[in-house]
């Protein structure tokens, strides 16, 4: 975990514990904080510079996201999900996606247009520098945007829930260049989709481009398995 203080300043519309969650989250994404790794208080503390109140508040909600695991007497550790908890989460996210889409294309106003645009713009830039970090925030937000303009709170309050517990894993996935490529390639079809109006195209390609994530992620966490897998074996044959 880096050790780097972060200074927070929460704006007006948002208390400090939420701007801790909303840092401690970025960490968890960025594996600053492995999977299955304990969140150490006494550290966070120190790295965020806040004192322990808010800090376990914002523990709290992401416990409530389902980003971290309250355990009896252990204190909380960051979630990590098998490859089943994976393929099923995904499955519904894929879902989830294509809706927001196919209303979004159908009920985005020019305003929200102008604004997904420009921030694929930014994306964009952020990819030609390889600056992941800044490309998957951007990413996120052009996600959220899609499905803040398909005007569904029920939609957005499921679809926050269930893809706080892929961010991680959906920020990794662009780590394979030709994936990322391919990644750019699909939000760029996004873009037609949306200033088209076109809600069959935009479900389309956004199904496509979560079940192409979820192929990627699937193959990641296959091959870290056999990676252990392969280090177990050779600490038994040493022993």
């Amino acid at each position: 975990m880096s050790a780097d203080i972060i200074s927070l300043n929460p704006t007006p519309r948002t208390t400090l514990h939420e701007q801790v969650a909303l840092r401690l989250r970025e960490m968890l994404v960025e594996s600053r904080i492995a999977p299955g790794a304990k969140l150490n208080e006494r550290e966070l503390s120190e790295v965020l510079n806040v004192s322990r109140t808010p800090l376990r508040e914002a523990i709290k909600m992401l416990a409530a996201e389902g980003l971290v695991e309250l355990l009896p007497n252990r204190g909380a550790i960051a979630v990590e999900l098998s490859q089943a908890d994976v393929l099923n989460t995904f499955e519904v996210m894929a879902g989830l996606e294509a809706q927001s889409g196919e209303l979004a294309a159908e009920r985005i106003t020019d305003a929200e247009l102008v604004e997904i645009q420009a921030m694929h713009y930014e994306m964009l830039a952020a990819y030609t520098r390889r600056d992941l970090p800044a490309y998957y925030r951007l990413n996120s937000a052009i996600h959220a945007a899609i499905n803040a303009a398909a005007k569904n709170p029920v939609l957005s309050a499921t679809y926050r829930q269930v893809n706080a517990r892929l961010q991680a894993l959906r920020f990794r996935s662009n780590q394979d260049g030709d994936k990322w490529s391919a990644a750019m390639k699909e939000h760029e079809q996004m873009i037609d989709a949306l200033t088209q109006r076109n809600p069959a195209a935009m479900r389309a390609v956004l199904l496509r481009h979560l079940n192409n994530k979820r192929d990627v992620v699937m193959a990641q966490l296959a091959q870290a398995q056999r990676s252990r897998e392969a280090g177990e074996a050779g600490e038994g044959e040493q022993a």
